[in-house]
C-alpha cells in the first residue's frame, strides 16, 4: 500500500508522520530547534533548523517505518501559521524569520487600519482586523525598521512554504495558511490586490496561491538526495498547522466543529460559506477543503494554565507522581473532580498571556476570583481547568452567533486524554463531545492532504471519511450543565469589570520596569 509523508513545521520542532492510504500510522518523528527572542516580546527562528528538521526528521521516519523510497506517492506539509520567511533575488534567507507569536508589530497594526481606511473596512477587504501575529504587520515593521533588509526582499514566504521552496524550488503557497497573513481576499482566494496596493506591497513578492490539495510542485533531485526519497514525488499545498489539524480531525462538513486544548485553546468550526465576524472577535480564513471556509477562536492560555498551576501549585504531586510511574496531571484532575461543578463560587480568568478570542487584549492578566477560607486546593485546580473550558465556550458561543451549526464536537489535546475534563468539556459547553482514533494533529491532516492531491482518494472530504472515525462519546450531566449555564455570564462579566484595571496594572508594570 503506497504511503504518504505529512511534515508539520511547528515552533519548537519539525514533526514527521508517514501513513498509509488507509490511514494506518506507520512511524512518527520530531526533531527540535531553538527560538530566539533578541529583546522583550520579539520571536524568531532560523529557516535553516526548519529545513535540517525536516531532513532529519524523514530520514529518521523511512528508518523507522521499515520504509522503502519507492513507496512514498506525496509529501504534505503544514506548519505554524504567520510567520514571515524574507528571501533575496539568489533564493537566500536575508534575516532570521518572525513568528507568529511575535508582538513587535502594533504601531504597524494601527497603520494597516489607517492605510485600509479603518478596522472594518480592513475586515471588508481581508475578512479579518489587525493583529501582531499576522504576517503583513511583520512586512511593513520590516520595511519601517530593517530598510537595508526590505530593499534586498524578492520573495516573501510563510513556514511551511519555505520548506515547500527547498523540496521543489518552487514559489508556492496554499489559501488556508495565506489567509493568516492578512493579505488574502478570503471570500475571492486570491491575493488582495486592493489592500496590497494601500499598503504598497508589491505582489511580486508573494508566492502562487493553490488549493490545499492542489499538488504545488515536485522533489527535486538535490532535495530527494538528501531525504533519501525518489526525485519527482508530488508535493500538495498542505494547509497552515489549524487548518491541517482539523482535517485530521474530520472537521470537513458542516455541523462538524474541533474543540483543541492544547497549551493555546482552538475552537475551530467548518463553513460551506464566507461567514465573517463584523467586530473582527474570531477570525474567518479559507479552508483545506477545496472552496470551503472556517471560522476560528484562538484561547491563549487554555491547556498551558492548568501547565502554569502544575508548575506553580502541584510541585507535590509531581513529585508523588513520579514514584508511582504515573502522569502529574492525573493526580492533578483526581484532586480536582474532589471539589464540586463551580468550585463554590471560585472563578479563574485564564488570561495569563492576554487573550486573543474574544477580546483581542495583550493586557488581559489571569485572576482568581471569589476566593475565600472555604476554598482549597481542589478548588483551585477545578476552578482553573473550568475557566479554560469557560474561554472556549467564548469561542464557540461565538460561533453559534454566527448562525453556523455545532452538531458535533471532536476534543482533542490535552483536555482529550482526561475523561474528568472530557466531561468537563460536555457539561460546560452544553452537549456532547466526541474524540477520534487518531490524534496526530496538523501532520496527519498534512498525510490525508497528500492523498487526495495525488489521487488515492478523490478528495479530502472522502479521505477523512475513510480514515477517520469516532471511538468515545461523553454526553454532558444534566446538574452539572445546569449549574454551568448559571456560573458561565458571571464567568463573562468579570473580565468586562477588569478591563479597566488591566490597562492601569499594564502601565504599572512598564513604569516600574523602567524604574
Amino acid at each position: 500500500m503506497s504511503v504518504y509523508l505529512g511534515i508539520d513545521i511547528g515552533t519548537s520542532g519539525t514533526k514527521t508522520l508517514a501513513v498509509r492510504e488507509d490511514g494506518e500510522i506507520l512511524a512518527s518523528a520530531t526533531v527540535e530547534y531553538p527560538l530566539y527572542s533578541p529583546q522583550p516580546g520579539w520571536s524568531e527562528q532560523d529557516p535553516e533548523d526548519w529545513w535540517k528538521g525536516s531532513v532529519e526528521s524523514v530520514q529518521l521516519v523511512l528508518k523507522r517505518g521499515n520504509i522503502a523510497p519507492e513507496e512514498v506517492k506525496g509529501i504534505g506539509l503544514s506548519g505554524q501559521m504567520h510567520g514571515s520567511v524574507f528571501l533575496d533575488k539568489e533564493g537566500k534567507v536575508i534575516r532570521r524569520a518572525l513568528l507568529w507569536n511575535d508582538q513587535r508589530t502594533a504601531r504597524e497594526c494601527a497603520e494597516i487600519e489607517e492605510r485600509a481606511g479603518g478596522r472594518e473596512s480592513l475586515i471588508k477587504l481581508v475578512a479579518n482586523p489587525a493583529l501582531t501575529g499576522f504576517t503583513a504587520p511583520k512586512i511593513l515593521w520590516l520595511r519601517n525598521h530593517e530598510p537595508q533588509h526590505y530593499e534586498q526582499v524578492q520573495q516573501i514566504l510563510l513556514p511551511k512554504d519555505y520548506i515547500r521552496y527547498r523540496l521543489t524550488g518552487e514559489f508556492a503557497s496554499e489559501v488556508s495558511d495565506a489567509s493568516g497573513t492578512l493579505l488574502l481576499d478570503v471570500k475571492a482566494r486570491q491575493w488582495s490586490s486592493e489592500l496590497l496596493s494601500k499598503l504598497e506591497i508589491d505582489s511580486a513578492l508573494l508566492p502562487k496561491v493553490y488549493e490545499s490539495e492542489e499538488v504545488s510542485g515536485t522533489l527535486t533531485s538535490t532535495a530527494a538526495t538528501k531525504l533519501g526519497l525518489p526525485a519527482g514525488v508530488p508535493v500538495v499545498g498542505g494547509g497552515g498547522d489549524q487548518a491541517a489539524s482539523a482535517i485530521g480531525n474530520g472537521i470537513v462538513s458542516r455541523g462538524a466543529v474541533s474543540a483543541t486544548m492544547g497549551t493555546s485553546g482552538v475552537v475551530f468550526a467548518h463553513s460551506d460559506e464566507v461567514q465573517i465576524d463584523a467586530a473582527g472577535r474570531i477570525h474567518t480564513f479559507c479552508h483545506a477543503v477545496r472552496d470551503k471556509w472556517h471560522v476560528m477562536g484562538c484561547v491563549l492560555s487554555a491547556g498551558g494554565s492548568f501547565q502554569w498551576y502544575r508548575n506553580q501549585f502541584g510541585q507535590p504531586e509531581v513529585a508523588v507522581a513520579r514514584d508511582m510511574g504515573v502522569d502529574p496531571y492525573e493526580l492533578l484532575t483526581t484532586q480536582a473532580a474532589q471539589a464540586p461543578a463551580g468550585s463554590e463560587g471560585l472563578f479563574f480568568l485564564p488570561y495569563l498571556t492576554g487573550e486573543r478570542t474574544p477580546h483581542a487584549d495583550p493586557n488581559a492578566r489571569g485572576a482568581w476570583v471569589g476566593m475565600s477560607l472555604r476554598h482549597g486546593k481542589s478548588h483551585l485546580g477545578r476552578s482553573v481547568m473550568e475557566g479554560a473550558t469557560f474561554a472556549m465556550r467564548d469561542c464557540l458561543e461565538l460561533i453559534r452567533e454566527m448562525q453556523i451549526p455545532v452538531e458535533e464536537i471532536r476534543v482533542s489535546g490535552g483536555g482529550s486524554r482526561s475523561q474528568f475534563w472530557k466531561q468537563l468539556q460536555a457539561d460546560i459547553y452544553g452537549q456532547e463531545v466526541v474524540t477520534i482514533n487518531a490524534e496526530e494533529g496538523p501532520a496527519y491532516g498534512a498525510a490525508l492532504l497528500a492523498t487526495a492531491g495525488t489521487g488515492a482518494y478523490n478528495d479530502v472530504v472522502e479521505a477523512c471519511q475513510a480514515t477517520i472515525r469516532v471511538v468515545t462519546q461523553t454526553k454532558p450531566c444534566e446538574t452539572a450543565k445546569a449549574t454551568y449555564n448559571r456560573a458561565y455570564p458571571i464567568y463573562q462579566k468579570l473580565y468586562q469589570s477588569l478591563k479597566s484595571d488591566y490597562q492601569t496594572i499594564a502601565e504599572f508594570v512598564q513604569g516600574t520596569s523602567q524604574n
